[in-house]
């Protein structure tokens, strides 16, 4: 009989839960997967800014799947974020995935550059996923390719990413070098 894990996902946006669902079926081939979408709130602002930031979105969004849904296997959150290097806005995005038992297993995904008029309406105060749909005229690219795939011409899309960090988000839980025993 094969096993089934219940894998909430802190988040009801269509690309976001196809990653995440790539990246178990990746790790867990054996493993029926229960994908729950959950709206939970990250406790950052709308457009998290720096590293800390995002991350500390995608750990939020986990622990309140987690306290939303205390039976799951796999609680997940993922949150995209921008960063000023050199005076270049980049995008990226953490994958934080926490276990029943309350382990965290964590990945960041490439950094992308993006375009001056992007970053002007970001540093205005709009959201990427808005300022995006202005500069390349597109409609909610954030539930498509993203910021990715409008830069990289498909090559790389924001699902394509996400799975990516998700599946190296899920190594502490598949590896078995991170073993509960191993560390004692």
């Amino acid at each position: 009989m094969t096993e089934t894990r219940k894998v909430v996902v802190a988040s009801l946006n269509p690309v976001k839960i196809e990653a995440v669902r790539q990246a178990f079926a990746c790790q867990f081939p054996e493993t029926t997967i229960d994908l729950v979408p959950a709206a939970v709130e990250s406790g950052v602002g709308e457009q998290p800014d720096g590293d800390a930031e995002t991350r500390t979105g995608a750990v939020n969004r986990a622990r309140a799947a987690r306290a939303a849904y205390p039976d799951a296997d796999y609680c997940v959150g993922l949150e995209g974020g921008v960063q000023r290097i050199d005076g270049e806005l980049m995008a990226f995005a953490w994958m934080v995935v926490e276990s029943a038992d309350g382990r965290l297993g964590s990945a960041r995904t490439v950094t992308l550059p993006l375009p001056p008029a992007v970053r002007e309406l970001v540093d205005s105060g709009l959201e990427l996923g808005d300022a995006n749909d202005r500069v390349f005229s597109t409609l909610n690219s954030k539930q498509g390719g993203g910021a990715f795939g409008l830069l990289t011409k498909g090559l790389h899309t924001r699902e394509s990413v996400y799975a990516e960090a998700m599946t190296i988000a899920l190594v502490p839980f598949v590896h078995e070098s991170f073993a509960v025993d191993a560390r004692n």
